[in-house]
């Protein structure tokens, strides 16, 4: 396989195989490889995370990872120069430079910019929490609705708390602090289309269960039994990652390991509805249909076939 320098995307859900579909593209084509997901920036949250082993990685140059200890804050700001950093070096070196991720709004920052505007609030964020707290996702909706800052928020973002609670931070700034990389992208020639893994709901959600009994017997609690110790404890994202959470609870007696694997399972398949419902909306997709007799070697050349269908997106700036 041979990719001509310039960026490719793959996306999907959590749990449809991108990263080793990545993986397998990056050995056969000698590209550097860009992580775009939330978690994954954090040292030491790997299985919880799913994150590739070292003995893997060793063989592809890998950006966007392991950027921040878990009791460090890590914004997409932070992700996105680090980004632009590792795929700056990519461009000089003459590689190509594959993106792989779910988090919609890292993708969204790295192809059309970011204006963050003024950096979060630590007392704006206390009382936001709390709304959630309070009221969940729905309490956060009605407090932008009632502000008529709800188009704050695009639409695959409406149920995730954290970028209500930011919009929310952001609406005291007023119209102007809306950033216009939350606008729905036009089909435009500059505007890049990404490969992506999709499965049936069913097929996902057994996918999402065997990797949650996976994560718990490789030893997820002794994971977060160690990162509390290293930061995790104090933590105010980090700590509320899917599966940390949980095993946060079993460790201080207060869930048994049965539910948390249950909860978690839960909790990623609403991540997965989430990330199909933001990549209908705010991104242009050629969707793969994948099944579990599929291969990775098999998934690997149905991406490669679209990213030679669609050459490569120019290098994000």
């Amino acid at each position: 396989m041979t990719l001509a320098p310039g960026a490719y995307y793959l996306v999907g859900p959590t749990a449809s195989g991108k990263t080793a579909c990545a993986q397998r593209l990056a050995e056969s084509t000698g590209a550097d490889l860009l992580s775009a997901d939330a978690l994954l920036v954090y040292r030491g949250m790997d299985l919880g995370t799913a994150k590739p082993p070292a003995a893997e990685r060793a063989g592809v140059r890998y950006g966007g990872m392991d950027l921040v200890s878990p009791g460090e804050t890590c914004s997409v700001t932070v992700w996105l120069a680090a980004a632009r950093a590792f795929l700056a070096e990519t461009k000089r070196a003459g590689r190509p430079l594959l993106v792989v991720g779910g988090t919609g709004f890292y993708l969204k920052a790295l192809t059309e910019g970011l204006d963050e505007g003024a950096p979060p609030d630590p007392a704006a964020r206390a009382r936001w929490q709390a709304v959630f707290d309070r009221s969940g996702v729905a309490g956060l909706q009605a407090e932008l609705q009632a502000q008529g800052a709800l188009a704050m928020v695009p639409p695959g973002d409406m149920d995730n708390p954290r970028r209500l609670m930011r919009a929310l931070e952001r609406s005291a700034d007023g119209p102007a602090a809306r950033p216009a990389n939350w606008v729905a992208p036009t089909a435009t020639a500059t505007a890049p289309t990404f490969a992506g893994l999709a499965w049936s709901r069913d097929a996902l959600a057994g996918r999402i269960e065997t990797r949650v009994d996976a994560m718990f017997a490789a030893g997820l609690l002794d994971e977060v039994a160690r990162l509390m110790s290293a930061g995790l404890a104090s933590a105010t994202t980090a700590r509320q990652a899917i599966g940390y959470a949980e095993a946060i609870e079993v460790l201080a007696g207060r869930m048994s390991e049965a539910d948390a694997r249950e909860r978690t399972a839960a909790r990623t398949r609403q991540l997965a509805k989430r990330q199909r419902t933001w990549f209908r909306h705010q991104a242009q997709v050629i969707w793969i249909d994948a099944d579990q007799a599929n291969s990775v070697e098999t998934l690997a050349q149905q991406v490669y076939s679209v990213w030679q269908q669609t050459g490569p997106a120019p290098w994000p700036e």
